[in-house]
């Protein structure tokens, strides 16, 4: 039986109407702006087929010119919305500047073309190949962690489509084979099949890609401090094991400083909770902006917060923390907070011929530079005092 090329796109249509109603309803009020590029990504495609599938009723109308330009355009503009979701979930992509170049150019060319077939057919989806070429591209090489398989599924989809598209524009162009955008030819008819199928694998890896952020989201939030925004115990203790085991692998040092913020409860006591939460923040900012490349800061719980420093045996890693922390926290403290904010620390190395395992390391090096905490506070507060070394 002979397959109708406008039914395979009404359907095509009909399928992508469906998914886009659909999904916002799936995911949610309060999504991220990677999933609300894919919710508009298929609303753009669905109102692209449908202005396409119109103007086929009416051609040879300046209502043809005005609803396949606007197809143009919303197909286009589909393929940019995307772009931003896997930018936004892989983070920078390649041909970051050429995707609105091309978003523009297609319908612009295609309308100011109009009057002739072949170089409208030709402009429109030899730059369609390549916008999609583009994204599908951008599924590669992430620069944050994401699964393979939603982005090798997602870039088979998009090559698939740029193929048939690339072969579409061919025909149009060079060809007499394809007098109309509704001709059965075989071509035509493979597109529309495949534009069914990629409509439906492409939302199952968008999906995909959707429920590992939401998953991520959730691991973030557990392991992160709420009023703060660094890593709570839980967070500070996995990120820790990493931590050491690297530092292990690199033969470098490890330090580790425990603070106290002084008198807290006299701060909330005199000044109110809020004024305690904003000397809290106020602290935690502050570390992690004179933490260096690669330490690691977490709030234990309470006013107790923790730093973890990897680097070369002849560094005093703590004594520079300290004298840092205490000089930005001086400054800081009168203009943010009214009155002085001190603390007091403790801290512990241990070198990597004595690094203990990973799992070891609250029973080790965290132990003794709470021991040393304690002590500084014993001893008057508002100093740093080191431990002794291990034997």
């Amino acid at each position: 039986m002979p397959l109708d090329f406008v039914t395979l796109l009404a359907i095509t249509a009909i399928n992508l109407c469906m998914l886009a109603a659909v999904l916002p309803l799936i995911m949610g009020a309060g999504v991220s702006r990677a999933a609300r590029s894919v919710q508009a990504s298929l609303m753009l495609q669905a109102l692209g087929w449908v202005a396409l599938i119109v103007s086929t009723r009416v051609r040879g109308t300046v209502w043809d010119q005005l609803l396949s330009t606007a197809s143009m355009a919303a197909i286009a503009g589909a393929q940019w919305a995307l772009f931003i979701a896997l930018r936004d979930w892989l983070g920078p992509r390649p041909g970051a500047r050429w995707v609105p170049v091309l978003v523009v150019a297609i319908p612009l060319g295609y309308t100011l073309g109009f009057g002739h077939y072949a170089f409208r057919v030709g402009w429109s989806n030899f730059l369609l190949a390549a916008l999609v070429l583009t994204v599908a591209r951008a599924t590669l090489m992430p620069q944050r962690p994401a699964p393979g398989r939603w982005r090798m599924l997602l870039c088979a989809c998009l090559l698939l489509m740029a193929g048939f598209t690339a072969a579409r524009g061919a025909l149009g162009a060079f060809t007499s084979a394809y007098p109309s955008f509704s001709t059965p030819h075989p071509v035509n008819v493979g597109s529309a099949i495949a534009a069914n199928i990629t409509a439906v694998l492409g939302i199952v890896a968008l999906m995909v890609a959707w429920r590992t952020e939401a998953e991520d989201r959730l691991r973030a939030l557990a392991t992160t401090d709420a009023l703060t925004g660094i890593a709570n115990r839980r967070g500070f203790d996995l990120q820790a094991q990493a931590l050491l085991a690297d530092a292990l692998h690199t033969r470098e040092s490890v330090t580790a400083v425990m603070f106290d913020l002084d008198h807290f409860k006299r701060i909330n006591d005199t000044h109110g909770h809020d004024v305690g939460d904003r000397a809290l923040e106020l602290f935690a900012s502050l570390l992690r902006d004179v933490l260096p490349a690669g330490g690691l800061a977490g709030r234990l719980g309470g006013e107790e917060f923790v730093a973890l420093l990897k680097h070369a045996a002849d560094v005093p890693a703590a004594q520079e923390l300290d004298h840092r922390l205490r000089g930005r926290l001086a400054a800081a403290t009168g203009q943010h907070l009214g009155f002085s904010l001190g603390y007091s620390a403790g801290t512990a190395t241990v070198s990597p011929h004595r690094m203990p395992a990973p799992v070891h390391l609250r029973t080790d090096l965290m132990a003794r530079a709470d021991a040393a905490l304690y002590r500084a506070k014993e001893q008057g507060r508002g100093h740093l005092l080191e431990a002794a070394v291990a034997a």
